[in-house]
């Protein structure tokens, strides 16, 4: 299913940031590590604008992570979590995420949908029907199968989670760390092992 990308390829990503936090959290407890997802998608190619939907809360800790992402050169784009009478919550950026991308898709060769959810399914096939190229990154397992079926491309981020989290047992800090410091952990953490057991 892999499509050979072009450097000259103009790429608008759009991030599905709550799909993506909640993943990384239920799949493995830990946090998305947002630039390594940027790396990967943009695939050295010319990165035209790169946009994350964020539901906010009431928390102080979201600011640093607004600049953490416009620091990687992500705009955000925020809504206000809706609490009902009664408790009820709702916090969707599902529409919103879709008029941008149809916006933004007769200026660029591809578009890159960081998220699993198959609510986006007749997005990328309206998108690919228009002569855009479609491709989605995302956790595999928590992503809809219509959506990989439906994507010219599909970056599973499971096959190398480390690689795209945060705070995980095996993860790294965004790339910074050097190559030799993981493998590091990962021997300390077999040492451990024996010990339990």
């Amino acid at each position: 299913m892999a499509i050979i990308k072009q450097k000259e390829q103009r790429v608008a990503m759009f991030i599905d940031a709550q799909n993506l936090y909640h993943s990384a959290r239920n799949l493995y407890g830990a946090k998305v590590n947002f630039g390594a997802v940027l790396k990967e998608a943009v695939a050295g190619r010319h990165l035209v604008r790169a946009i994350a939907y964020v539901i906010t809360t009431e928390g102080e800790e979201e600011k640093s992570f607004f600049e953490a992402l416009n620091n990687l050169g992500i705009e955000t784009k925020t809504k206000d979590l809706q609490i009902f009478f009664g408790g009820a919550k709702k916090a969707d950026w599902d529409v919103g995420l879709a008029v941008d991308a149809i916006r933004l898709a007769g200026k660029v060769d591809a578009v890159v949908l960081a998220s699993g959810d198959g609510d986006f399914v007749p997005l990328v096939e309206y998108l690919k029907f228009m002569g855009t190229q479609v491709e989605v990154i995302t956790f595999g397992r928590s992503a809809s199968g219509r959506l990989r079926e439906a994507a010219d491309d599909f970056i599973d981020m499971c096959d190398d989670q480390r690689k795209y989290l945060l705070g995980a047992r095996g993860g790294n800090n965004g790339g910074t760390t050097p190559r030799r410091q993981p493998r590091k952990q990962a021997s300390n953490r077999r040492k451990e092992v024996p010990e339990k057991e």
